[in-house]
C-alpha cells in the first residue's frame, strides 16, 4: 500500500505554483474587505493593501528561507519538524485538519452567487456538484489540478483587470483632496491589520514543495511573487473602488456597488462570475490539492492510522484524506451543519503555532549548515536575527488582532482545541507509534 510522500508525482513547474499561489491568495474575501479598509481608510485604501502584502512578506522569510534550502515533502508540517520538534509537527497536523473542514463554505458561497443568476435552482445541489467537481479534479492528480487552477487564475485576474479598465478613467479628479486618509496614518494601520486577511495565503504552495519540479526556486519565488503581484492589483482595485464615488457611498460596501456604477450589464456579470464565483473556487481547488500534503506525512510518521494516508497508485494522490474533506463538506451542505465556527476555532492556535516556528529559524543555520551556504538567501547571522525578530514582532501582532477580535466561545474554543490536540499527541507519542521520518531533501 503506497503511502509515502516520496512517491508524490514531482510535476509543478513555477507557472503551476503560481496559480496556486495566486488563485489562494485572491478569495472572495476582497469583495467586502475593500468596503471596510475604505471605511478605515478613505481613498488611501490602496496604501494599506500594499503594506499589509509588506508585513505578510516580512513575516513569511522563515518559510522562503527554509523552503530556499530543502524540498519540503509535508509542507509545513516538515518545516514544523525540522525546526522545532515532534510535539509542533503533530499540532501543525492537527491544525490543518481543524482549519480545512470548513472547505465546503467555499462550495455554498458559490452556490449563492450562482443563484443570483439561476434563482430556480437548489442552493444545496449547486454547492454539491462545485465541491464534487473540485473533488473529483484533485483526485486524477496535482498535474490536471494545476491546468485548471490555471485556467480559473486567469478568468479571475481578468475579471478583476476589467474591472480596474472600467473604472480607472472614472476615478475622481480630487482623489487626493477629498477622502484621502480621513483617520490619519492610524486609519492606514488598521485598515492594513484587517487587509493582512486578504493578502495572505501564499505560503500554502509550500505544502506543494514534494510535488514539484524545482522547489527550493521555485517555491520562495513564488511565496514573493504571487503576494507582490496581488497586492498590486489590490491597490489598483482599491484606486477604482474609493476613487469613482464618493466615500460616503462605498465605505463598508462591497465591491458590487462600483461595479454596477461603471459596468454595462454583460460585463458586470462576468465581473461577478469571473471575479467573485472563480476566486471561490481558485481558493477552493487550491485547498484540496495542498492541505491533505501535510496530513498524508503525519499519517507517515504514525501520527494517524497509516491506512489513512493511501496514495491512489496510478495518480499518487492521497484519496482517503481527500475523501474525508469532501464527506465533512457534505455535511453541511445537506444538513446545514455549522463547522465554520469549528473552524475557525483553530485559527488563534495556527497562528501562535507558526510564529513559534518561524523563531525557530535561527536553528537553521547550525541544523544544516552546508545546505545553509547553498542558499539563495544566505545571509549574515545578525541579519538572520533582525529579520526573525521582525517575523516575532509581526506574528505577535496577528496574534494579538486575532485575540481581540475573537468572541469569548472562540477565544474558549482556540483553548480547548489547544487542550485536546497536545493530550492526544502527548498520549500518541507514548504509545510508541510515533517515528518521525526524515521528510526534507537537499536539492
Amino acid at each position: 500500500m503506497g503511502t509515502s510522500t516520496k512517491e508524490l508525482k514531482r510535476v509543478l513547474t513555477l507557472k503551476d505554483l503560481m496559480g496556486v499561489g495566486i488563485g489562494q491568495v485572491i478569495g472572495v474575501g476582497i469583495m467586502s474587505l475593500m468596503g471596510v479598509a475604505i471605511a478605515l481608510t478613505g481613498r488611501s485604501a490602496p496604501i494599506s493593501f500594499l503594506l499589509s502584502a509588506l508585513l505578510v512578506l516580512i513575516g513569511s522569510i522563515p518559510t522562503v528561507i527554509i523552503s530556499s534550502v530543502v524540498r519540503l515533502r509535508g509542507g509545513n508540517y516538515t518545516m514544523a519538524a525540522l525546526l522545532s520538534g515532534k510535539t509542533m509537527a503533530g499540532i501543525i497536523m492537527f491544525v490543518y485538519i481543524i482549519t480545512n473542514i470548513s472547505m465546503s463554505m467555499y462550495a455554498l458561497s458559490f452556490a449563492d452567487y450562482a443563484m443570483a443568476f439561476l434563482p430556480s435552482a437548489p442552493r444545496q445541489l449547486i454547492a454539491f456538484a462545485i465541491l464534487t467537481i473540485i473533488f473529483v479534479i484533485n483526485i486524477f492528480g496535482v498535474d490536471k489540478m494545476a491546468k485548471v487552477q490555471n485556467v480559473i487564475v486567469a478568468v479571475m485576474c481578468a475579471a478583476l483587470l476589467v474591472f480596474a479598465a472600467f473604472g480607472v478613467g472614472k476615478v475622481s479628479p480630487d482623489y487626493f483632496t477629498e477622502g484621502f486618509m480621513p483617520n490619519g496614518i492610524g486609519g492606514i494601520l488598521q485598515a492594513s491589520a484587517i487587509l493582512i486577511f486578504a493578502t495572505n495565503g501564499a505560503f500554502m504552495v509550500v505544502s506543494l514543495s514534494g510535488e514539484a519540479k524545482n522547489p527550493t526556486r521555485d517555491i520562495p519565488l513564488t511565496i514573493i511573487l504571487s503576494t507582490a503581484l496581488v497586492a498590486i492589483l489590490y491597490a489598483v482595485l482599491g484606486v477604482v473602488a474609493s476613487g469613482v464615488l464618493p466615500v460616503t457611498e462605498v465605505a463598508g460596501k462591497t465591491l458590487d456597488v462600483v461595479a454596477k456604477e461603471i459596468m454595462p450589464s454583460g460585463v458586470y456579470v462576468f465581473f461577478v462570475v469571473g471575479g467573485a464565483m472563480f476566486a471561490l473556487l481558485s481558493t477552493l481547488n487550491a485547498q484540496f490539492a495542498s492541505s491533505p500534503k501535510v496530513i498524508l506525512q503525519g499519517c507517515v510518521d504514525g501520527w494517524l492510522p497509516k491506512q489513512i494516508g493511501y496514495l491512489h497508485p496510478k495518480y499518487k494522490t492521497p484519496v482517503v484524506i481527500m475523501a474525508f474533506f469532501y464527506i465533512i463538506g457534505l455535511l453541511p451542505i445537506f444538513f446545514g451543519l455549522d463547522i465554520e465556527e469549528i473552524a475557525s476555532s483553530a485559527t488563534l492556535v495556527s497562528q501562535i503555532a507558526a510564529t513559534l516556528i518561524n523563531l525557530c529559524i535561527l536553528r537553521l543555520p547550525k541544523l544544516m549548515p552546508e545546505a545553509w551556504e547553498r542558499s539563495k538567501f544566505h545571509m549574515p547571522q545578525k541579519m538572520l536575527v533582525l529579520l526573525t525578530v521582525l517575523c516575532l514582532g509581526i506574528g505577535i501582532f496577528n496574534i494579538v488582532v486575532l485575540a481581540t477580535t475573537m468572541t469569548l466561545p472562540l477565544l474558549a474554543g482556540n483553548i480547548i482545541i489547544f487542550a485536546v490536540m497536545l493530550c492526544y499527541i502527548v498520549l500518541r507519542n507514548r504509545s510508541g507509534k510515533v517515528r518521525m521520518e526524515i521528510s526534507y531533501e537537499e536539492e
